[in-house]
């Protein structure tokens, strides 16, 4: 529909029975939405033999205004800069072959009052230092060895995980989950660790700052430790 999408234009393109206030109502109740489009994929969609991903991704749309829930500031990578809007989290399972994507999930973006605070205090330690003095080579005196920093649950990966639980408990006794995939803002090893623990496959965008080491197949020196 063309223009401004109200729900007056809605009931106009709806035809016959689909009244302002029909649309009113309907938008007013509370369907399980989830269960919807876990039973429509199962009945005229799915095909055993086809190959399929679930695919994660946000996407921000910009709105104006004070007091529509959710509403924020969001990054948009087409802007280049963050912008006021609402943003949703979404999988949708893609056929490959039909080259179609369908919606199994969707969830609403809503920052805390942590989360905002949590982001300003990130965006000022980026705000340029005075330089350190010069340190010597080396590994410093006296230091020990320190565990690997644990997974932080962000609140980017609690909404994944309450998808992935929910889609675990509609389809995965019905329908075979396929290959996870995410882009680089979501494909980090919090993703990767949460992925691993439901044995899903992940494929993601690596990172500017994603360092890969593979393992050491030469030689043994004879002399030193061995390396990893």
């Amino acid at each position: 529909m063309t223009g401004r999408v109200t729900m007056l234009g809605l009931a106009r393109w709806a035809g016959p029975g689909g009244s302002d206030r029909t649309v009113q109502r309907f938008c007013s109740t509370v369907l399980p939405w989830a269960m919807l489009f876990g039973v429509c994929f199962r009945q005229h969609v799915y095909c055993p033999g086809e190959v399929s991903l679930l695919v994660g991704d946000a996407v921000v749309g910009t709105k104006a205004g004070k007091t529509t829930h959710g509403l924020d500031r969001f990054f948009v990578s087409v802007s280049g800069k963050p912008v006021p809007g609402l943003a949703f989290c979404a999988m949708s399972r893609v056929r490959v072959q039909a080259r179609r994507a369908l919606p199994m999930r969707v969830a609403q973006v809503v920052r805390s009052d942590a989360a905002k605070a949590a982001s300003q205090a990130k965006a000022a330690a980026k705000q340029p230092k005075a330089p350190c003095p010069p340190r010597r080579p080396g590994r410093p005196k006296g230091s020990t060895h320190t565990p690997k920093v644990p997974v932080t649950r962000t609140p980017e990966l609690g909404r994944i995980n309450a998808m992935m639980a929910a889609l675990l408990a509609l389809r995965a006794r019905v329908v075979p989950l396929p290959s996870l995939v995410l882009d680089g803002h979501l494909g980090k090893h919090t993703a990767l660790h949460r992925a691993q623990q439901h044995t899903w496959p992940l494929i993601a965008k690596l990172r500017c700052d994603a360092a890969l080491y593979g393992p050491s197949t030469g030689p043994y020196a004879g002399r030193g430790p061995h390396r990893k």
